[in-house]
């Protein structure tokens, strides 16, 4: 009898054993894509923080002075100092920034901003070994079509992850300073308002943009994003940690309006005038003159630095921005109507 019953009782856990087998066997496996996915955002979810920007306002009847919340966005951990990259435009004009991160919230003090790349660095004090630094990849070998995953904050939802591809590369937009940003790229994942400043990575989990703006009518996402570029984020927030802003080298010219050529029909930049003792006025350029009667007489007109023509300032500062003092350009100007050209040192001011 005995035996009896423990033989009904094996086959019944076999019979559970086995259903759970077919119930494990029916349920299907993660694709190679969605465990790439979760591994990334396990790996990064505590590199990234939620950033508020609260201002002061004014009650129109009480005239009461109150701190309000301006707007959000995403930012991450640079480095274990507690450096944290987002966007300019997510912190321009605060009066206060807290960022949130692991649950806490910590109030942020700002170190240095570039509204021409729209980056800006922030840094907050935490005692605990906790923050966490994203790891940096290499946007020279972006190609069209590779995976991207973006964390952001969207609309307040902290930590949310979207996909996509790399849809273009080398795309050019305009920053908050009126600047232009080059190969910047694009992509289709969803970018949202509050996604801005956050990372977007590769299906390795490295840095390669900073999601800055989308491009879409009802401000939504509509499948066309853009992120910065990360070697111009690593070229970038290493001068404002240490200096507050990008420093980049000066030719000492300051430049005529641009409605004079217009008049003339000539391309390029007018120098209006020529600082003394800097690069331009040891190389013998010329700005604006006066001639016995009062008349003004154009100077040099700056055609282009190292075959790239110059249209306008922003050409001007871009080109500036690829190099350091100390190296030699190749200027092509005008004077009296005729081309000549003329190397410049970079030299920087005593």
């Amino acid at each position: 009898m005995r035996i009896d019953v423990r033989f009904k009782l094996l086959i019944l856990i076999l019979i559970t054993a086995s259903s759970l087998a077919s119930a494990d066997n029916a349920y299907p496996a993660l694709t190679s894509d969605e465990a790439n996915t979760i591994e990334v955002y396990e790996a990064t979810r505590d590199s990234v923080v939620f950033v508020t920007n609260r201002t002061l306002r004014r009650d129109l009847f009480s005239r009461r002075v109150y701190q309000a919340t301006a707007g959000s966005g995403t930012g991450f951990v640079w480095d274990e100092n507690g450096h944290i990259v987002t966007n300019f435009h997510v912190i321009d004009g605060a009066n206060q920034i807290v960022i949130s991160y692991q649950g806490h919230d910590y109030p942020a003090q700002l170190i240095g901003i570039a509204p021409e790349r729209d980056l800006a660095v922030l840094k907050i004090n935490i005692t605990e070994n906790i923050l966490k630094p994203i790891t940096r990849g290499d946007s020279k070998r972006l190609r069209v079509g590779q995976k991207v995953i973006a964390i952001g904050n969207p609309f307040g939802l902290d930590t949310t992850l979207t996909t996509g591809v790399i849809s273009a590369l080398n795309r050019i937009i305009e920053s908050p300073s009126n600047r232009t940003i080059r190969d910047v790229i694009q992509t289709d994942a969803a970018i949202n308002p509050g996604n801005s400043g956050g990372p977007l990575l590769n299906s390795a989990g490295l840095l390669i943009g900073v999601n800055t703006a989308i491009f879409s009518p009802s401000g939504a996402s509509a499948g066309i994003s853009f992120s910065i570029p990360v070697n111009i984020v690593n070229a970038t927030i290493p001068e404002l940690i240490q200096y507050g802003r990008v420093q980049r080298p000066v030719l000492g010219i300051e430049l005529a309006p641009p409605q004079l050529l217009r008049r003339l029909n000539i391309d390029g930049i007018a120098i209006a005038r020529v600082t003394p003792n800097l690069s331009a006025d040891i190389a013998g350029i010329r700005g604006l003159s006066r001639d016995p009667n009062g008349r003004l007489q154009l100077g040099d007109v700056l055609v282009a630095i190292n075959g790239e023509l110059m249209r306008s300032s922003d050409d001007l500062l871009g080109a500036l921005e690829q190099h350091k003092y100390g190296d030699i350009l190749s200027l092509s100007l005008i004077r009296d109507e005729q081309r000549y050209e003329l190397e410049v040192e970079l030299i920087a001011p005593e």
